[in-house]
Order: structure tokens, then sequence, then C-alpha cells
């Protein structure tokens, strides 16, 4: 899960770069908002199951549920702050940037340890 995070983290960092150098700082602040919407969620979803694995008897299956709800609505929310409190965000380069940020956690399954 955490090796996951830093591949979205490493996306977050080139995307954040290559918008800046493309749109100037509107870009670059703007992915960094899609990036700290996608990887604050995933970060504590990934803590929350890790406690929850080593914890006898508890509910793995109901957790994730739980927890990826709670992922979705904190990813949404984090959006909407940054979309109300950063009224000059390119929405371009937020919305390319969110897209990367969230398919980058899929490069880690795709070679295995």
């Amino acid at each position: 899960m955490y090796k996951a995070i830093f591949l979205q983290f490493g996306a977050a960092v080139i995307t954040a770069l290559g918008a800046g150098m493309i749109a100037g700082m509107r870009g670059l602040v703007s992915v960094g908002f899609a990036a700290l919407a996608a990887i604050v969620p995933n970060l504590l979803f990934a803590i929350r199951l890790s406690m929850v694995n080593n914890r006898p008897g508890a509910s793995y299956a109901a957790n994730f549920f739980i927890g990826e709800f709670l992922k979705i609505g904190a990813t949404i929310g984090i959006l909407a702050i940054a979309i109300k409190g950063y009224p000059e965000m390119h929405w371009p380069s937020m919305l390319i940037g969110l897209a990367v940020v969230l398919h980058a956690g899929f490069l880690a399954f795709w070679k295995k340890p």
C-alpha cells in the first residue's frame, strides 16, 4: 500500500513540474492541490488498514469499505476546499494532475517485489 503512495508522490512531483513549465505557477499549484487531495486520503486509508490488519477479530472487509467511502469523501472535500480557496485554479492542470496521481498507484502492481 505504501509503495503505491510513494509512486503517487513521485508522479505528483513530475506532473507539477511539467505543469509549472507549461502553465506557470498556477499550473504547479493546481497540480499540488490535486495531489494533496489524492495522496492524503490514500495515506490515511493505508494507515487505517495497517492498524486493522494487526487487530484480532476485526472485520477487514467492513473496514475496507468504510475506509474507501471516507477516502472518497475526503478527496471530494479537499478538492472543494482547494477550488473555493484558490480561485486562480488552472483547471486543465488540476484535472490532469488528479488523473495522473490517482492512476500512478496502479504502477505498484505492475512489478512484483
